[in-house]
């Protein structure tokens, strides 16, 4: 008989930790290998974390929304032998033998917060914010009536500047938290009375309950700390805007907070210039519908222009290798390995970038069938963390929208992201042995999007126009 430790597993170069959503299995369920237990989320990707053995669940190591470090235990399972389920420990051992006492105390602690629940919600922390509280902070807060805006402005220590347990506890200890006061109430009054003389069980946690209405203020403005160079940012506060009558408030998901702050960073960190450049693009289309019955015939799957423009990427940054690069504080590093993200839609409206793996290695059939497999199971939400991992360069297709151009956002680390704009039929000029003549050409922009820290106007441009270049000159007679 032994114990296997489930720990969390390595998901990328760049995710160092994950949230954890949900448990899929109970402590005294059975588990077989590969069955999933429990299910994480990064800023990337949610996914589902298998079992490497079977056995039985005897422990869970972290409670849902806690998070996770890479590597930490997250679960227990007993391999072989008879299984012994273990306990949960007991925080107040004194609760084994209750007496009258406490048993009084306990009805009239519950009594206060029904009390204080129906007049006031000045302790609630109901508020919305980007920064992450923990429940352990939640309910100190609760407890010492700290309020959310209160929390809000709280100075954390922890990873991203979230508030640790230390941080709220030093707080309260410094005086700058004013609890609400408790109620008074005949039975607590009894109750308390008992307890001085009896002295056989500690006191009940605070209750935060106002007195006739009647809520200490908050700290005085002049008390909080201001916000340092390496800590200011907008708060919550400063960007909340009126709400009228009939408006509905419609809080972001965990996906769309984590989105958002990856793109706010993104702006904040690269100096974001873009270059366009038009491209014909008569020659593909005809090919492709040439050639698309015949392979849905023969693959059983579509075949879309994502290949094409994927292949022709790979291509460029091939030629191109300084395109390929990310920064590192004062130091760039040239990428290996060719990954190029391909930013999808799903269906909540939030956006994943599966990649697609050493892309220069593979042909067009092998491009789109990985593109076709990254797309169907992103949006079934099946994909692996890795999967989302490693990229070195992304597209992303704003023509599918209708969009003809578009100034997309960088994806860090990476040093470039190309917008693929929406094919249409212009009417265009032509060069011909005879003259020049106006005809009806298929034609669409490229917006390339770069970081000018490291990436000058020549290269992204030329970048930019290799792609062009190659989608144009494209073989009418080419098989796949």
């Amino acid at each position: 008989m032994s114990k296997f430790e489930l720990k969390l597993p390595r998901m990328g170069e760049s995710v160092a930790e994950a949230t954890l959503t949900s448990w899929l299995k109970e402590v005294g369920d059975t588990i077989e290998m590969d069955e999933p237990i429990f299910e994480i989320a990064t800023d990337k990707v949610d996914s589902e974390v298998p079992s490497e053995v079977d056995g039985v669940l005897i422990e869970k190591c972290f409670n849902v929304d806690d998070v996770v470090e890479v590597g930490q235990t997250v679960a227990i399972i007993q391999v072989g032998g008879d299984v012994e389920i273990a306990e949960p420990e007991q925080k107040d051992k004194e609760v084994e033998t209750e007496e009258p006492v406490l048993q009084e105390m306990v009805s009239a602690a519950e009594s206060a917060v029904m009390h204080a629940r129906a007049q006031t919600s000045v302790a609630q922390l109901n508020g919305t914010s980007d920064r992450f509280y923990s429940p352990l902070v939640k309910n100190i807060a609760r407890q010492e009536g700290i309020s959310f805006d209160e929390l809000e402005t709280i100075a954390g220590t922890g990873k991203d500047g979230r508030v640790t347990k230390d941080d709220i506890l030093n707080y309260v200890k410094k005086g700058e938290s004013k609890p609400v006061e408790r109620i008074s109430t005949p039975e607590r009054a009894a109750v308390q009375e008992r307890v001085a003389v009896s002295q056989k069980v500690a006191a009940p946690e605070k209750v935060s309950t106002p007195v006739e209405e009647k809520v200490t203020a908050p700290p005085a403005p002049e008390k909080v700390a201001p916000a340092t160079a390496s800590t200011q940012a907008p708060t919550s506060e400063k960007l909340k805007t009126q709400v009228s009558r009939g408006d509905e408030v419609i809080p972001m998901s965990r996906m769309g907070k984590l989105i958002a702050k990856h793109m706010t960073d993104s702006v904040s960190t690269s100096a974001h210039v873009q270059s366009f450049i038009e491209v014909d693009v008569t020659n593909i289309v005809t090919w492709r519908n040439k050639i698309k019955d015949a392979f849905f015939k023969r693959e059983g799957e579509k075949f879309t222009y994502t290949p094409i423009f994927m292949e022709a990427v790979a291509k460029a940054l091939k030629k191109y290798p300084m395109m390929n690069i990310s920064v590192d504080g004062d130091s760039v590093i040239k990428k290996k390995n060719i990954n190029i993200g391909m930013a999808a839609a799903l269906p909540d409206g939030n956006l994943i970038v599966p990649v697609i793996k050493n892309a220069d290695q593979l042909n067009l059939l092998g491009i789109a069938k990985v593109v076709n497999d990254l797309a169907d199971r992103s949006r079934n939400n099946a994909l692996k963390p890795d999967e989302v991992q490693g990229g070195t360069y992304t597209v992303t297709n704003v023509g599918t929208f209708g969009s003809v151009f578009g100034t997309p956002i960088i994806n860090q680390p990476q040093v470039g992201i190309l917008a693929l704009g929406a094919i249409r039929k212009i009417p265009s000029v032509i060069e011909t042995a005879e003259g020049d003549v106006i005809a009806v050409r298929s034609k669409m922009y490229l917006s390339h999007s770069y970081d000018h820290r490291v990436v000058n106007g020549a290269l992204g441009s030329m970048f930019a126009k290799a792609v062009a270049d190659y989608l144009e000159n494209w073989d009418l007679n080419r098989e796949v």
